[in-house]
């Protein structure tokens, strides 16, 4: 079934992100993000809407979204700073949600995970402003869940070597 959506008003646009906002922190992470779209379909390039997007996006990793609808939105991000941070931050996400899925797998995807946004984060740092630790704080937090959690390791190399017989 379809509906035509009906758009918000420009002048409604604060509001609408303030509430985008208290529905993340409410852990309703779907109704944030029909908020944004919402928000973006008369604002496309609204830059505080694409990040509370990309957020309600992440939060649902694991409950039906996949990293890579996050990853689309990472382009429309202005600053190379806020692509590099956000990057990581979908990685970060990414590592989580695959330890709480726990598929066979999953320590190993952490750990990929876990190393990705640590890189992104540290690209991120030699463009930061001044004042902005964000990406030290969040490489902080990757690295402490790795040194804490021995079983999240890289996956061991698996040469095929042929038992040859006599």
């Amino acid at each position: 079934m379809q509906f035509e959506l009906k758009p918000i008003s420009k002048g409604g646009v604060a509001e609408a992100l303030e509430k985008a906002e208290r529905y993340r922190l409410l852990n309703e992470p779907s109704l944030a993000e029909s908020i944004c779209l919402d928000v973006l379909h008369i604002d496309p390039h609204n830059q505080r809407a694409l990040i509370m997007l990309l957020l309600a996006v992440t939060d649902q990793f694991g409950h039906g979204a996949a990293p890579g609808r996050a990853r689309e939105i990472l382009p429309r991000l202005e600053g190379e700073y806020e692509r590099q941070y956000y990057a990581g931050i979908i990685w970060e996400r990414s590592a989580h949600a695959q330890l709480r899925i726990g598929s066979p797998n999953a320590a190993f995807a952490a750990y990929e995970a876990f190393c990705q946004a640590m890189e992104c984060y540290e690209k991120a740092g030699a463009i930061r402003r001044a004042g902005n630790d964000d990406d030290i704080l969040r490489w902080n937090t990757c690295a402490r869940i790795l040194m804490r959690n021995p079983n999240l390791r890289p996956r061991p190399d698996e040469a095929y070597e042929p038992v040859l017989g006599e």
